[in-house]
């Protein structure tokens, strides 16, 4: 029986542009399919926090620009589960806003915040680590995120330091430490005392709304004056005309590297950031020469470690490639080294300032 108390906000307003030409403005990856398994990204995470927290506690906060993606791809969700920013401002005004209208509803709420776009192959592991965190932060006022063990030195991914401990596999947190490069990432694995950030995030809404407005009050200024109105009539107008005016700050940065009572749970949940085409390719089926074919066919000679994305249907003959990303997506066919891939945001801003809106 789920817990009345327990609420889960998914974040889904991002663009996803280190997924392009696959992910684009008006169809982000989060609600794309990107394993044939007949269910997107937000399906898939809704899916998996509908196990342990009651279906009409479970919101959505995307961008006013995705409501009806959502609603069509969850339509067990009221409309009055939906959040809709109306401007992007990174994941603390997300979050506080969120916070605030959970409140309204029920004050003394647990929150598991989590994105919609993370891999979960460890499910029963998982949703164990949610429940047990989120009684953990029942108790107190901890703020808690929850640490993965690596089995690489990833530079992709932030780390978490962890101190001593504070119960059953959770500790104080000693250090946050964004991307780092490649050496001080295998220095943090072979401490043992580093584990990835994995982005998801648990509390009770009073102690994240007390901490944001100790640590980031030029943010909740804009949203704590019309807590009032919260889960009213009235809370679209005040968002709409107060949202955009919120400062573009993250949550890890505007909170969670500068409070002190942040803790972290620790596990191996067979977890991944579906962030970017690479982490894709070292999640997906390859062939004996280290080639990754997604939804269409491929016939490839003298070729290895390529990765190739084409619409279902389509045919890509290639010859002679190595360590390439091959992907076709509408009106944008994208052909880049694999090891290249962080400058895909140039690629899209180029095409954005030289073409128009209509490869974005």
């Amino acid at each position: 029986m789920t817990n009345k108390d327990n609420y889960c906000v998914i974040m889904g307003g991002g663009i996803g542009s280190r997924f392009w030409p696959f992910s684009r403005k008006t169809l982000p990856k989060q609600f794309l399919d990107f394993f044939g398994t007949g269910r997107s990204l937000l399906q898939q995470t809704f899916d998996r926090f509908q196990k342990v927290i009651p279906t009409e506690n479970i919101l959505i906060v995307t961008n006013a620009m995705y409501a009806d993606l959502v609603k069509k791809q969850l339509p067990e969700v009221n409309e009055k589960q939906i959040l809709l920013e109306p401007a992007r401002r990174n994941t603390a005004p997300c979050i506080a806003w969120a916070s605030y209208h959970i409140r309204a509803l029920n004050p003394n709420a647990n929150i598991v915040v989590a994105p919609s776009d993370h891999l979960i192959l460890k499910e029963d592991e998982f949703l164990a680590a949610i429940e047990k965190g989120l009684d953990f932060v029942s108790h107190s006022e901890k703020l808690l995120t929850l640490g993965i063990k690596p089995n690489r030195p990833e530079t992709g991914y932030g780390y978490i330091q962890i101190a001593e401990p504070a119960g059953d596999n959770f500790y104080k947190v000693k250090t946050f430490t964004e991307k780092p490069e490649l050496e001080l990432a295998k220095v943090f694995v072979e401490s043992g005392e580093f584990y990835w950030n994995s982005g998801l995030f648990m509390w009770n809404v009073n102690s994240i709304i007390k901490a944001s407005e100790s640590l980031l009050p030029e943010l909740t200024s804009k949203l704590a004056p019309g807590k009032e109105i919260y889960a009213t009539d009235g809370e679209k107008a005040f968002i709409e005309e107060n949202f955009p005016a919120c400062p573009n700050v993250s949550i890890d940065f505007g909170i969670m590297e500068k409070a002190d009572n942040v803790y972290v749970s620790l596990g191996d949940f067979g977890w991944s950031d579906l962030g970017t085409w690479g982490s894709l390719y070292d999640l997906s089926d390859r062939d004996q020469e280290g080639n990754v074919s997604l939804k269409c066919h491929s016939l490839l000679y003298n070729s290895k470690d390529n990765m190739v994305v084409l619409p279902k249907g389509k045919l890509a003959v290639i010859d002679g490639l190595e360590g390439y990303l091959i992907a076709e997506s509408e009106n944008v066919l994208l052909i880049c080294r694999k090891d290249e891939e962080h400058s895909i945001r140039k690629y899209v801003n180029d095409a954005q300032i030289q073409l128009g809106d209509d490869y974005i």
